[in-house]
């Protein structure tokens, strides 16, 4: 048997799970997470089972906050380090660098940094994440699994913007793709409900949110670009827009570079359009017949829709819709809404699986031409398995 810490930085937080893995048998021992890292009232907490603990403690790097994690694991689930047998970390960008996960050495280190640029709130946490790892556990093998990885698949024709090629060659700006260990997850869970890889479109619907056309296991498009601010409308995300829309902004509303990418980015959405960024309060004031609710949801959904119906072309047809992630796995009204607006598809909704949650579940009916479902996402697990993978 061996124990497995999954590891997923933020900039100000620290996400954990600590898998026990028997043969194909991966056990969830213990989650938590060490939050506002860097904050003042900074705090890590642990959960075994139903049983919850949280130590009020400062953290002021991510250094300590991995300390603490393996001070409160040692209390419960792990009677020693040696007994940790290897972490997996989750990175946002690969970039072109990085088209699988691979084993943590001191060049991988310092490539991850280099990509900092193009994810600079995520990538330098986890840099941080893995050197304080390294500084703690020194002889711990350590597994990077990146978001950019899978959708490395996609053709040119898919990642190419049309801009002059230089922006490509010289400074990389292409179409990367996020959430793509999730997006891996769900459409192989998908292919083994239908008994085949097929032709798969997966909806990550989170605050943030993506969607990816997936063609016998492969990526050959995914609607985020190169950042996750682009595709379909998120929770504070505008999704794609005009590229006009920020340069006139700035133009005529004295608006600054950082300005608009805080509009952009944390002032748009669901949020923009409502005030509401969590789906759960949107969904509330729409079922109450709130304007505002109701524009914005009608706008979510039919960019989803747009997403879906590109990728239906894209792929030639198709065999299975996923939804996954909060919103996907949660959201009854925005799965009902979606699916009906694809009944020229052959599918039928069933109401009494949709109405259901936490599970893997079939909502559309057995006598559907394409096969829609709910399948939880695992990004953890899919860490853990990369990881043993790679070092056992």
């Amino acid at each position: 048997m061996k124990k497995i810490l999954v590891l997923n930085s933020g900039s100000s937080s620290l996400k954990y799970q600590l898998f026990n893995v028997d043969g194909d048998n991966y056990e969830v021992l213990a989650k938590g997470v060490a939050d506002r890292i860097g904050i003042h009232g900074s705090f890590v907490s642990l959960k075994i089972g139903d049983d919850k603990q949280v130590k009020d403690v400062e953290l002021p790097t991510h250094t300590e906050a991995i300390r603490e994690v393996l001070n409160m694991l040692l209390s419960g689930p792990l009677h020693s380090m040696d007994e940790l047998s290897a972490v997996g970390h989750r990175i946002v960008h690969g970039g072109e660098t990085f088209k699988g996960s691979a084993i943590v050495t001191d060049e991988v280190i310092e490539e991850i940094a280099e990509l900092s640029e193009l994810a600079p709130l995520h990538n330098p946490a986890s840099v941080a994440g893995i050197r304080a790892v390294k500084s703690i556990l020194p002889n711990i093998p350590q597994v990077v699994v990146f978001d950019t990885a899978f959708h490395q698949t996609m053709a040119k024709e898919a990642f190419l913007y049309a801009l002059p090629k230089e922006q490509y060659t010289e400074h990389k700006i292409r179409r990367y793709g996020f959430h793509g260990t999730s997006h891996k997850y769900v459409s192989q869970k998908a292919a083994e409900l239908i008994g085949k890889e097929g032709k798969i479109i997966t909806c990550h619907l989170g605050n943030g949110a993506s969607i990816a056309a997936i063609e016998h296991g492969k990526c050959v498009d995914t609607s985020m670009g190169f950042t996750p601010l682009a595709g379909v409308v998120m929770g504070t995300r505008s999704g794609d827009i005009d590229p006009y829309i920020p340069l006139y902004i700035m133009k005529t509303q004295n608006k600054t570079v950082d300005e608009v990418n805080t509009l952009l980015n944390k002032q748009s959405g669901m949020f923009g359009i409502c005030g509401f960024s969590d789906n759960r309060d949107v969904e509330a004031r729409y079922l109450n017949g709130e304007q505002d609710a109701i524009d914005a949801m009608n706008v979510y959904v039919h960019t989803l829709l747009r997403f879906i119906g590109g990728y239906i072309a894209v792929l030639g047809g198709v065999d299975a819709i996923v939804f996954t992630a909060g919103v996907g796995e949660n959201g009854s009204i925005v799965r009902k809404l979606v699916v009906e607006r694809l009944a020229y598809l052959g599918i039928k909704l069933n109401e009494e699986n949709n109405n259901k949650r936490g599970q893997t579940l079939e909502i559309s009916t057995p006598d559907s031409k394409v096969k829609v479902f709910v399948i939880p996402t695992d990004e953890e697990l899919m860490i853990a398995k990369d990881t043993m993978r790679l070092v056992f």
